[in-house]
This record gives structure tokens, C-alpha cells and sequence, in this order.
């Protein structure tokens, strides 16, 4: 339950969306493209920030580029 605590978590690094269309996913809803998003955790196919809910939330790279 590691990732109880990820809200609180230090920022790894800080990440842009560049694009929220998702063909099997709704996220456009928690989140902007253009908008930078603190990086908590990271996995080899997601990232795990908080995303415009304010809660944690895993997203595929693909949304995102690094800064």
C-alpha cells in the first residue's frame, strides 16, 4: 500500500500533457494539455502525478513530455 502515501511524496520531476485523447480512457476530464503536473511516481509505462482532481492518478507517457 505504498502508494497510499505518494500525494505526499517528494516530486521526482515535472512533466507538460500535450494531449488528452484517449481512445478507451476518460481523461479528459483530470487533465489540460498544456498545463505542467508534478511527477510522484513513475513506472515503466505510466506516470503517476496529480492530475486536476487533486488525487493521484496513473497516465500513460504518451500523454505527457518531459520538461
Amino acid at each position: 500500500m505504498i502508494h497510499k502515501g505518494w500525494e505526499n511524496s517528494q516530486t521526482i520531476k515535472q512533466i507538460e500533457c500535450v494531449q488528452n485523447d484517449a481512445k478507451k480512457f476518460v481523461v479528459h476530464n483530470v487533465l489540460t494539455p498544456g498545463k505542467v503536473y508534478d511527477v510522484k511516481n513513475e513506472s515503466e509505462e505510466f506516470y503517476f502525478v496529480i492530475d486536476n482532481t487533486g488525487r493521484i492518478g496513473g497516465f500513460y507517457k504518451e500523454y505527457f513530455k518531459e520538461l
